[in-house]
């Protein structure tokens, strides 16, 4: 096995939750921390890694910002999900009172998965790129006013001692990640329930995005998500990010795809890829 293939890029620092998932999903392999998204594809077209390990979106805080901007033109294609429960701690420099805290340092997904604690205890939230990241700056600083939001594992590699567990607001607190690489699965559509991505400019025609989108419900398609974001500067052109069940090869969603394509621009294929197991089980918990 080369060094790449052994690699994964992830994006913050050893002991985020991007990290954590990755030991999840590939647990024979090592993440690559990297800065920024951007840096994180650029690994993998470099070859330093094999694979990217990306956050899509929370379900409490939302979409991750920028990603959607970048998946597009990332050149690199999706080859599957995986959905990772998130559990903060709240740390500090070993010794220190929680009411001391003056600031809590974290990602700005996490701090606004923590705004009942940060109200509770009335610190000052600073951003960080990521939550490992914050909490090695803490490490570093060694200042009992200053706090972070991460993992139970930051708090551990950095020595770091944990006020208060689980602070969360939401006990679903869970973050969608994306696995990514340079070329897509060979899948078939007969290889079980799968998932496609995929973007799209509707025309600028009154109801196109209506019609456009038409083909998805007379094929019996079913869209999980469903994005706008604007392009090119303006406030005229946007891109859609669509995510639907099913293989862009099997008859309803390539009827549907040919129908999309007669309203729109750039129909592209993201990636088609297995389901993860968090989405069948909470199709079969709550009967969808």
């Amino acid at each position: 096995m080369t060094d790449a293939e052994n690699k994964v890029a992830i994006q913050g620092e050893i002991g985020s939750n991007s990290d954590m998932a990755c030991r999840e999903v590939f647990p024979d392999k090592q993440a690559l921390p990297c800065h920024g998204f951007t840096d994180a594809f650029a690994a993998v077209h470099d070859g330093l890694a094999n694979y990217a390990l990306l956050p899509i979106d929370n379900t409490v805080a939302g979409r991750v910002a920028d990603i959607h901007h970048l998946l597009p033109d990332s050149g690199l294609k999706i080859i599957g999900e995986f959905f990772h429960p998130v559990h903060h701690h709240l740390l500090a420099v070993p010794g220190t009172k929680i009411e001391q805290l003056t600031h809590v340092h974290s990602h700005i997904h996490a701090l606004s998965q923590c705004r009942d604690l940060i109200q509770e205890l009335g610190v000052e939230a600073m951003v960080h790129a990521d939550t490992a990241g914050a909490a090695a700056e803490i490490a570093k600083i060694g200042d009992p006013t200053q706090g972070a939001i991460a993992s139970e594992l930051a708090g551990e590699i950095y020595k770091l001692d944990s006020l208060r567990a689980n602070v969360e607001d939401a006990a679903h607190n869970t973050t969608r990640f994306l696995v990514m690489s340079r070329h897509g699965l060979d899948i078939g559509p007969d290889d079980g329930d799968m998932m496609t991505s995929f973007v799209f400019r509707v025309r600028n025609v009154p109801a196109a995005l209506y019609k456009g989108l038409g083909g998805f419900a007379t094929n019996g398609v079913n869209l999980t998500k469903l994005e706008s974001y604007l392009v090119d500067g303006g406030f005229i052109a946007a891109q859609f990010y669509v995510e639907v069940e099913g293989h862009s090869e099997q008859r309803p969603l390539k009827l549907a795809l040919e129908e999309l394509a007669f309203f729109s621009h750039e129909v592209r294929i993201l990636g088609t890829y297995p389901q993860g197991e968090f989405r069948k089980e909470y199709r079969e918990k709550n009967g969808d």
